[in-house]
Parts: structure tokens; C-alpha cells; sequence
């Protein structure tokens, strides 16, 4: 007797071609998921979505900036030399905590340090991070000079210029793949434009503006930051700190223009005699 169900089945199976291949995969889907993989495994899934998150930097969590920024420290870290000298490095942290608590973000975890070099810089990198050199220490009257050099790299990290300038290098490298940009090509890139690269004219303009709005609103003197401009815009070699386009005679009069337009009566920060007893105190 011939079996007319069996048959059929046969048939129908026989119809779609595409049937076998659909249970194949649906079986080798189902071993992949139920079969425990051991700790050193290689998970391609979250490192695929990591990579396509990294690339998009223009949409990275303030979480996932700290994170990049910390990974650029420890880089960073090896190629300068950071002061150990806890009383310099706490002065520093005080004045960029005060800055911090009036800036457009002050729930980021800033991290404030002392890089020891001569040259007059300061930079900054993401999710925080600003260094501040000896030379520049130095080099500032008061501490509302510092001040406003710290406030000026904090600008940049407010208006995310490093990421933007990040994503940039990435695409005109060629260095993003199909799968995005991976976290150490992040970091070196990073690195690499927060040391040697200077800002673009509009991130400049952009920082200054931020810059003075914390400085202004943490009791600072608005002055301060335009008397550091013209100071070292006078100077026979402009530092690293100005060596950007625009040029420093530019960014004072937008400064005095915004000064002008909102005028405050701070003055904190001017006293030179005691920023200058300690910047000796701590440099010894």
C-alpha cells in the first residue's frame, strides 16, 4: 500500500529548494546559541557593534567618551611626562573644578593634570581630560590667566572638536573599514591630533567663546583672558598655544566683543603676588 501522506510530504519538500538551507542555518544559528563559549572567546557581535559605535563619533554617550578619553590617558601618559607633584597638580584640579561647575557640562568627570615641559601649552582631549604644562604655569600672571586657558581647552571638550576633527582623519585616512573604527585606532588618532594638530578656525572661536562664559560665570576676570592673549601674542616666538589659525590678534577682538556685549564685575583671580609665591612653592 502506498503511503499517500508520506508521499506528499516527499513532494512538497521537494517543491523548495530553499527549505534546506533555511534548516541548516536555523541549526547552526541554534548550536551557536546554546553552546557555551569559554571565557577568551572570540565575540564577534559586540566587537562588530563597538567598532560602528566608535565610528560614529559624532553619537558616542558621554559614558563612552570618558571611557575613550581614559584609554587616550594611559596612551598619552607614554609620550608625556605627567607631574608627580601632588601640590601643583591639586592647585591645577582646584581652579578646573571651579571652571568645571559653570561649564555647559559639568556632569562629565573632568581630570585635570600637569604636564612637565617648558613649552607654553595646554590641550585637551575628550571626555574631560585637560593638561596644562609647566612652561605655561609660569608664563600665566594669576591664576584668572590660567584660568582662562584652562576654561579655553575645556571649550573644546564642550563642543566635542577633537571627536569631530577624530571622525574627519578616520574617512580621509581610510583607515574606517566597513565594520567602523576600532577603539586602539580611536585612541591613536586621538592622540595624535590633540598633540600635533591644531583646531580649526571655527573651534577656536568656539572654545574661546565657552572659555570665557565658565570663566565669567566662576567669578573669574573676563580681562584675564584677553591680557594672556596680548602677553603672548608680544612674544618673539608665538607659543603652541597660539600656533593655530585664527591668529591671536583675531581672537582678542572677538573676546573684547563679547566682553563688551556681556560685561561682568568678577574679579577674582588677579592677585599676582600670591599666584606667583605659589606657582615658586610648587615648581621646586
Amino acid at each position: 500500500m502506498i503511503n499517500w501522506n508520506g508521499f506528499l510530504v516527499k513532494y512538497r519538500l521537494g517543491r523548495r529548494p530553499w527549505f534546506y538551507p533555511l534548516i541548516s542555518l536555523s541549526v547552526a544559528l541554534s548550536l551557536c546559541l546554546s553552546t557555551p563559549l569559554p571565557s577568551k572567546a572570540f565575540d564577534f557581535l559586540p566587537l562588530l557593534l563597538q567598532g560602528v559605535q566608535v565610528f560614529q563619533l559624532s553619537n558616542m554617550s558621554a559614558r563612552q567618551e570618558v571611557e575613550l578619553g581614559k584609554q587616550m590617558n594611559d596612551q598619552l601618559r607614554q609620550e608625556v611626562r605627567i607631574s608627580r607633584n601632588q601640590q601643583l597638580n591639586s592647585y591645577v584640579e582646584q581652579i578646573g573644578r571651579r571652571l568645571a561647575a559653570n561649564s555647559d557640562r559639568p556632569n562629565i568627570p573632568y581630570t585635570f593634570q600637569v604636564v612637565e615641559d617648558k613649552a607654553v601649552n595646554a590641550f585637551a582631549t575628550v571626555g574631560g581630560f585637560v593638561y596644562v604644562n609647566t612652561g605655561l604655569l609660569e608664563t600665566a600672571d594669576n591664576e584668572a590667566e590660567l584660568a582662562s586657558v584652562i576654561g579655553h581647552e575645556m571649550g573644546h571638550i564642550e563642543g566635542q572638536h577633537l571627536v569631530k576633527q577624530m571622525r574627519q582623519r578616520a574617512i580621509a585616512s581610510g583607515v574606517a573599514t566597513a565594520t567602523g573604527l576600532s577603539r586602539s585606532q580611536a585612541v591613536g588618532i586621538g592622540v595624535d591630533l590633540a598633540l600635533n594638530r591644531p583646531r580649526s578656525r571655527q573651534d577656536e572661536y568656539d572654545a574661546d567663546k565657552r572659555g570665557l562664559a565658565s570663566l565669567t560665570r566662576a567669578g573669574y576676570s573676563q580681562l584675564a583672558m584677553v591680557s594672556f592673549m596680548k602677553k603672548l601674542q608680544g612674544r618673539s616666538s608665538v607659543p603652541t598655544f597660539l600656533s593655530t589659525h585664527p591668529g591671536a590678534s583675531d581672537r582678542v577682538k572677538a573676546l573684547q566683543n563679547q566682553i563688551n556685549t556681556r560685561p561682568s564685575g568678577g574679579n577674582y583671580g588677579l592677585d599676582s603676588t600670591a599666584y606667583k609665591a605659589n606657582i615658586r612653592a610648587f615648581l621646586r
